[in-house]
């Protein structure tokens, strides 16, 4: 019964919160509505008994969401001192966001230890081990070279993100690094031997 309780509670709140991302103005409500999203559907994915997609889901969308946040503010040249002064105005909102994040955790946690849901199909078949370390066993084995492509593609496109966002300005003198390796010793330091009464002219 609890498990059923807790599936509707976690689809309800995962398509508003995907409708208030969508229909919310302000871009910081957004990217929380998008997180409490997340963290509903990793709940869904918990219920089913599949915890490496839902702690995938937490870690790794969570996190991009960040990033992603992070990059667009680097995009658009938002005034991070208007930022701040807005802090105020969300923090209730952040609050009580929260506060059911650490709610659905609570149910989330009962239902788990009351048993995941039943499948479409039938009872849950018994596994002779977690799903973790099967999907562990079959990337690092069968799977090896997609999962290092894979990685490579996203450090291409964090080098990509990073190259696009950099600006040029005036008032910052670029380090040169081939200047400062082809730079001898003899050329850092030069021995100056002024007179009584004279200055050092640079």
């Amino acid at each position: 019964m609890i498990q059923v309780f807790v599936f509707y509670l976690f689809a309800t709140l995962v398509i508003a919160s995907g409708v208030m991302t969508i229909a919310a103005r302000n871009p910081v409500h957004s990217v929380l509505w998008l997180i409490l999203a997340f963290f509903n559907a990793a709940g869904l994915f918990l219920l089913i008994g599949a915890e490496f997609l839902a702690f995938l889901l937490v870690i790794v969308y969570v996190g991009a969401v960040a990033v992603l946040f992070l990059f667009v503010v680097m995009m658009l040249d938002v005034d991070f001192a208007e930022l701040r002064a807005g802090f105020a105005r969300y923090w209730p909102f952040g609050f009580g966001l929260a506060l059911v994040i650490l709610a659905e955790i609570f149910f989330g946690v009962i239902a788990w230890n009351a048993g995941g849901i039943a499948l479409a199909g039938g009872a849950q078949p018994a596994a002779q081990q977690s799903n973790i370390v099967e999907l562990g066993q079959l990337l690092y084995t069968r799977y090896l070279f997609v999962f290092e492509a894979a990685g490579l593609v996203l450090l291409v496109a964090m080098v990509g993100a990073i190259v696009l966002t950099r600006r040029k300005r005036s008032d910052v003198r670029p380090q040169n690094v081939s200047a400062q390796i082809r730079r001898r010793p003899q050329d850092a330091v030069v021995n100056m031997q002024p007179g009584i009464g004279q200055g050092v002219e640079i």
